[in-house]
């Protein structure tokens, strides 16, 4: 007789401000190869993606129970993984905290949190020019994805395919700018508390990231007594520019944890 199936553990996968499921690129199956047997399940944010149609939530805990809903309608339930980057690290924080008994492990890729870090180091103010000109004047979709591009990246494969892309992305399913602004008002107010999560907790960081001070991860890390690594040349999209580093340091990471049981 053969025993019971085992159900598979659930990696939840979330990304940032704007930025939809398929930014993902190559690396959910990337994560696949590296923890044999997981069920790997991107999610968008309201308002992004595929759920570019509906309003994003105007708080960070909004953000989560939407997202604890997509689960549930998709018919998967808890335990989950959650690895996530930037805003979506700031609603996998909200989610572990408010939900405690759902969450088995976070890992939190170049976020930055209240009140761990002043503003200008959440958003490094040398993009603030860029960004104003794009956003008053209207740039086009290639002015906008290579401005991204530019700011997220060290050395991205492919950058010219991943502009194009992201440019059908965008045109596919453009996010608003009212969207885009409430996702930015929520991020910018949330405030985590001085101690983190309950669940174990990897926080990743890159050390050339343009758009958040490494700083922030450090002493996120640093103020909740976490796992940490640092990728010695990476940008802000830690995935795209080396996500096998990011998947080895995850299944490292997995792997201790589960020893420790």
């Amino acid at each position: 007789m053969t025993g019971p199936t085992q159900t598979p553990e659930t990696w939840v996968l979330l990304r940032g401000l704007t930025r939809e499921q398929r930014h993902w690129g190559g690396f959910p199956k990337l994560l696949t190869e590296h923890l044999p047997g997981a069920r790997i399940v991107p999610l968008d944010l309201p308002g992004n993606g595929r759920l570019c149609a509906q309003t994003s939530p105007a708080t960070v805990a909004e953000m989560a129970e939407q997202c604890r809903a997509e689960l549930s309608r998709q018919g998967i339930r808890p335990p989950y993984r959650v690895l996530a980057m930037s805003l979506g690290a700031m609603v996998t924080t909200a989610w572990a905290l408010g939900h405690p008994d759902e969450i088995q492990g976070c890992v939190l890729i170049n976020t930055s949190m209240r009140p761990f870090s002043p503003f200008y180091r959440r958003l490094r103010p040398r993009n603030y020019p860029l960004m104003l000109k794009l956003a008053l004047l209207g740039g086009t979709s290639r002015q906008w994805e290579e401005a991204i591009l530019k700011i997220t990246t060290r050395h991205p494969p492919q950058p010219e395919q991943q502009v194009r892309d992201w440019i059908a992305y965008r045109d596919e399913c453009p996010v608003s700018r009212d969207n885009a602004l409430r996702q930015l008002w929520a991020a910018a107010r949330y405030t985590a508390p001085t101690e983190g999560p309950s669940t174990r907790t990897l926080i990743l960081c890159s050390a050339r990231d343009g758009l958040v001070d490494p700083r922030c991860s450090r002493q996120l890390a640093a103020s909740w007594n976490t796992d940490f690594a640092e990728h010695p040349s990476a940008g802000h999209d830690l995935p795209l520019d080396d996500g096998p580093w990011v998947a080895t340091q995850v299944r490292k990471w997995h792997s201790a944890s589960r020893s420790r049981r």
